[in-house]
């Protein structure tokens, strides 16, 4: 028996998640992964690297829990985002049995992860507007154990709607758990639902230090829940899940100073994404330029194929949407410096 047949059949057949560094590229303007665009500095507090670091970095979760309005026993910290994506359906689904429901277009990796673990990938399209197909959602339901719905959505950038939320929660009750990804939220904070977190029991919130923070290599990211779903996460997260150094920094981050910071970088992008998406739509080529809370611009082009290649060879690295479900001829731009946002404009103007 080859090594290939040793492997689980799924894992086989598994494509796996397209990031931004797999997709490669070369060049010096990566607008492709919704980083913030510049360097962040920091510097080491702690040296016991001899020992093992806490699972739940204790100031991590307070800090967290202080900055988000919740009890740090509602808190548990993770290896990014991707890993609450994963905890959740380790917790909560049985392979072969349960599902989980998401609606494309949406971000890649509540599929990627479903398929990993041989749990059941269902989905409902996005109505015309981006938002939830509720009647579909409802007759979807049956067997399924987790609804992820990203606000604002990745890519389309756009808020769900907060009552249909509300409505998607009331009709999972007892049966579902609807798991709002709020990767982008602090583009956009007063759209957060952690407040309703009281009122239903069924209401997981993802987050990251990945966008506003400015710390995506730092891979840190949080799920915010009812203490009762904390607690079974913690039965099944890894033991170390972070590092000393990213404790370290991810505690600084979350300083009164640390935050303050980030919030100055929120405001200065949104700027910067309002200008950029008045500058894009006087470009002949593009056709339209969607709304968005995040700091990433959705965009349509006459010719998107030629454009995404004639930017990649300028090394300009965008991310190419066309075979997201309903976006054909769409390309993702990162909201990067006010330089890098120029050289797209202006390789566009003469495309």
């Amino acid at each position: 028996m080859s090594i290939e047949q040793l492997a689980r059949d799924n894992v086989r057949k598994l494509t796996p998640y397209q990031s931004a560094r797999r997709i490669g590229g070369n060049g010096d303007v990566w607008l492709n992964a919704n980083e913030y665009p510049e360097a962040t500095s920091y510097q080491l507090t702690e040296q016991n690297l001899n020992r093992y670091p806490e699972c739940q970095p204790v100031q991590v979760i307070q800090r967290y829990a202080a900055y988000a309005g919740v009890k740090p026993e509602q808190v548990i910290v993770s290896r990014g985002a991707d890993e609450g994506i994963e905890l959740l359906m380790r917790a909560f689904c049985e392979p072969g049995k349960d599902a989980v429901l998401y609606c494309p277009p949406t971000y890649g990796m509540y599929s990627v992860s479903a398929e990993t673990l041989g749990i059941e990938r269902r989905t409902v399209a996005s109505k015309a507007d981006w938002q939830l197909d509720l009647p579909a959602i409802a007759a979807a339901l049956e067997g399924v154990k987790l609804v992820y719905v990203c606000s604002p959505n990745n890519p389309t950038g756009n808020l769900i709607n907060p009552d249909d939320i509300r409505q998607l929660l009331a009709m999972t009750a007892g049966r579902a758990l609807v798991v709002v990804d709020e990767a982008y939220i602090e583009f956009c904070p007063e759209a957060s639902v952690v407040s309703w977190l009281s009122q239903y029991p069924n209401l997981v919130v993802l987050r990251t230090l990945s966008k506003a923070f400015a710390l995506a290599g730092l891979r840190c990211g949080f799920t915010l829940a009812s203490e009762e779903i904390i607690n079974l996460l913690l039965k099944v997260i890894a033991p170390y899940p972070l590092s000393t150094p990213v404790a370290d920094i991810a505690a600084q981050a979350l300083s009164e100073a640390g935050v303050s910071t980030m919030r100055k970088r929120v405001s200065e992008l949104n700027t910067r994404r309002d200008q950029l998406k008045l500058t894009l739509a006087k470009c002949a080529c593009v056709t339209q330029v969607y709304p968005s809370e995040t700091n990433y611009l959705l965009f349509n082009l006459t010719d998107s194929e030629k454009a995404f290649k004639a930017l990649w060879d300028k090394g300009i690295i965008l991310r190419d949407q066309n075979k997201q479900p309903g976006l054909k001829g769409c390309l993702r731009i990162s909201i990067g410096t006010q330089r890098e946002c120029d050289a797209v404009t202006d390789a566009l103007k003469n495309f």
